[in-house]
């Protein structure tokens, strides 16, 4: 494929310290996409302590299809993922995962769902090989809260593997959120959505660089804070609720002392305990109001989500994240 032309599919891959797994993902997603027809694979690369940018030159090189943009600093998967999207060519765009626990060869089911009128099509996960009933619990958990308490619905057990057609690429360029939370922000565009289920495998080499004990719950605290205003309202309510305590507390210390049905003797260690709780209270409320403060902030300052240092078989940069 000439790299002027337009594709018909592009697939978006983040990718930091992946030398390995680069070309195994190449070798099965190729044969996939030269069956649907024009094709992109765009490499969102953080700058690496590998060789995966050099594995990455020498893909560009054997095929013009193969591209990838190399940011400034790491600037993480969600941020990555984005910037590939908004500035791929394709039609269709597919975000997927380079170790190989999502399958590339679902790739074609998600492709003839979308042929069916979906504009997403989300990979649903039916089992997941090689993780731990701690993290499975977690991202059950998570989910649940999400889909309780957040304006949109997040599907379960999806990640960001999914395709959307170009509508929904370009209501994604009028969304300028900092904190990209991709499964968020396509359930906010809408659109007919539909998924494909499927059993995600372990992964082929090396470790993840996804913190297998805080990483669910990472994102799940980023789409509940970025789509949900419920913990603000959780915060004022379970006040009400201390406060309440409180009062009928104090009314019956009160009504014993005026009517002398007891002494009614308060020591220290339940002063103390008191006093903890109390300020453990304070302390997670205004720490929920620094989160949402906090990405107040991030949102005025508008500062570029990526900063693109070096691209190949990029003939142009559609966008480099500014948001102004």
């Amino acid at each position: 494929m000439n790299k002027e032309q337009s594709p018909f599919i592009s697939v978006v891959v983040p990718v930091y310290n992946e030398e390995k797994n680069i070309r195994p993902f190449i070798a099965r997603t190729v044969p996939i996409l030269e069956k649907i027809g024009t094709y992109e694979i765009i490499f969102g690369l953080d700058p690496s302590s590998d060789d995966t940018e050099r594995v990455l030159e020498e893909a560009a090189e054997q095929n013009s299809c193969v591209r990838y943009i190399r940011f400034s600093r790491r600037i993480g998967q969600p941020s990555a993922v984005l910037a590939g999207i908004l500035n791929c060519g394709g039609k269709t765009c597919v975000a997927i995962d380079v170790d190989l626990q999502d399958p590339p060869e679902i790739i074609a089911d998600l492709y003839k769902k979308y042929l069916a009128g979906a504009d997403v099509v989300y990979a649903k996960r039916r089992s997941r090989a090689g993780e731990t009933a701690v993290k499975r619990f977690v991202s059950y958990l998570g989910y649940k809260l999400i889909n309780t308490t957040a304006e949109v619905e997040i599907p379960r057990d999806t990640g960001d593997f999914r395709i959307i057609n170009r509508r929904v690429i370009e209501e994604l360029r009028r969304l300028p959120e900092n904190h990209g939370f991709l499964r968020g922000l396509v359930a906010l565009v809408g659109f007919r959505q539909e998924f494909v289920e499927y059993d995600r495998d372990p992964r082929v080499h090396g470790k993840g660089n996804y913190n297998r004990y805080f990483g669910s719950l990472t994102i799940g605290f980023n789409g509940l804070v970025g789509f949900s205003s419920f913990l603000l309202s959780f915060v004022l309510l379970f006040g009400f609720v201390v406060a309440g305590i409180a009062f009928l507390g104090a009314l019956a210390i009160f009504t014993s002392w005026l009517f002398s049905i007891d002494d009614y003797p308060i020591g220290y260690p339940s002063i103390i305990i008191l006093i903890l709780f109390l300020g453990g209270v304070q302390m997670i409320s205004i720490g929920i109001l620094g989160e949402y403060i906090g990405r107040i902030y991030d949102e005025v300052k508008g500062r570029p989500r990526f900063i693109i240092d070096k691209t190949k078989n990029i003939s142009s940069i559609i966008d480099n994240g500014d948001r102004r």
